[in-house]
């Protein structure tokens, strides 16, 4: 039904507005770690508090874990999967254990699928939106139509909330570039399919030339990859990657933990080798 979707500047407005809408001061939100920076910072603005559930090494959410972080304030989970930084996806029965746990506790979800579109090992990657009634997904057109500057996104969910976005995006945003809707109509017929196959190869070039020397999960989606650095110290480990001109981000910045690091593989062949090259060197 219309009335269950909207068109967003991009998925941080989406993001943005959605936190806007449900965030009271005091609201706690649940956030997987590692996560999208931007997350955590939203809840900070708008007077919430972000409790963090640790996934690490597999990146997988544990139920028990999960369950210990869920009180009376929680308003809502976010979901990101694909994710960003770890390329990780949740398999089918972690999004229905979150399900679940969400629908005995009459919670909300918030899925962020703007890297929906790249997914590896699998046909399609298991969407939570599908799964429970509860959920506002969030996607966009920057990452799998290679769209990123024209800030076109949508949120599909319940139309209460969503009727509170548009008002509030109407005080904020104003409206959604025209121009952008209208290549996004266009960009929709395009088919991704042979430049996400790009990327999977690209994703197994860098795998395999770090796997060796690094412990790192083989990314199932998005276009990066987390592994974690000689020394456990990512910051440090990123201060001699520039060093060697090559631009890597400490996975601090997407997490509580300080040691990983995130690599995109969004680059030439060339590229990556000269990257896994370095990272083997200074590994």
């Amino acid at each position: 039904h219309f009335e269950e979707v909207m068109v967003t500047a991009g998925v941080t407005g989406g993001l943005l507005l959605a936190s806007l809408a449900l965030i009271n001061p005091g609201d706690e939100v649940i956030i997987p770690d590692p996560f999208f920076v931007m997350y955590e910072y939203q809840v900070l603005l708008m007077g919430g508090i972000p409790v963090f559930v640790d996934t690490y090494p597999d990146f997988r959410l544990r139920e028990e874990e999960f369950i210990k972080k869920i009180s009376k304030k929680t308003k809502f989970i976010i979901i990101n999967s694909p994710n960003n930084p770890t390329g990780a996806i949740y398999p089918k029965e972690d999004l229905e254990m979150i399900v679940r746990v969400a629908r005995e506790r009459n919670l909300l979800i918030l899925s962020d699928d703007i890297y929906d579109n790249f997914v590896f090992d699998s046909p399609t990657c298991p969407c939570i939106g599908q799964l429970y009634e509860k959920t506002l997904t969030c996607g966009g057109f920057s990452k799998g139509w290679a769209m990123t500057g024209w800030r076109l996104g949508y949120v599909a969910g319940p139309r209460e909330i969503l009727q509170q976005m548009i008002t509030l995006q109407q005080y904020t945003f104003s409206s959604v570039s025209s121009i952008a809707q209208k290549a996004a109509v266009k960009a929709l017929d395009f088919d991704v399919g042979n430049y996400i196959q790009g990327y999977k190869r690209k994703r197994d070039i860098i795998y395999e030339g770090l796997r060796e020397k690094f412990n790192v999960q083989k990314p199932k989606g998005a276009f990066y990859i987390f592994p974690e650095v000689p020394g456990r110290d990512a910051e440090l480990f990123v201060e001699k990657a520039i060093q060697n001109n090559l631009f890597i981000v400490p996975g601090s910045v997407f997490s509580k933990r300080n040691t990983h690091v995130r690599i995109s593989f969004a680059a030439s062949d060339e590229t990556l080798f000269k990257g896994i090259e370095v990272l083997n060197r200074i590994g």
